[in-house]
């Protein structure tokens, strides 16, 4: 099993949504920042959001075991073999991730 580098692509905040249904003092997620890398095999990394990873973990898990050494998703969403883009659910404010397969070892007990 390897490692799958988690990169956060993009943090929305869908303000008219939020403004219907949402409390006043909702806003982005302040969780997660654009930019920020993670690293992971089956463990949610330190630091993550627990929901988020809720959310992608099927994908992790697939790619740290092989499952992206071709093309992800049935060859038709992704442009590159190993690399998924998945999200979490937050009807809000939902966090765009890009997901690739690494030849990084997980390390046991990590």
């Amino acid at each position: 099993m390897n490692k799958v580098k988690i990169t956060v692509l993009k943090t929305l905040f869908l303000e008219d949504i939020a403004a219907e249904f949402g409390k006043p003092e909702l806003g982005p997620c302040q969780a997660m920042q654009e930019g920020q890398v993670f690293y992971a095999d089956v463990k949610c990394p330190a630091g993550f959001c627990h929901t988020a990873w809720n959310c992608i973990y099927q994908y992790v898990f697939a790619l740290a075991n092989g499952g992206g050494k071709e093309f992800f998703f049935y060859n038709d969403w992704a442009k590159e073999p190993g690399v998924a883009i998945s999200s979490c659910n937050d009807g809000f404010r939902p966090v765009i991730f890009k997901l690739e397969a690494t030849d990084i070892p997980s390390v046991k007990g990590e």
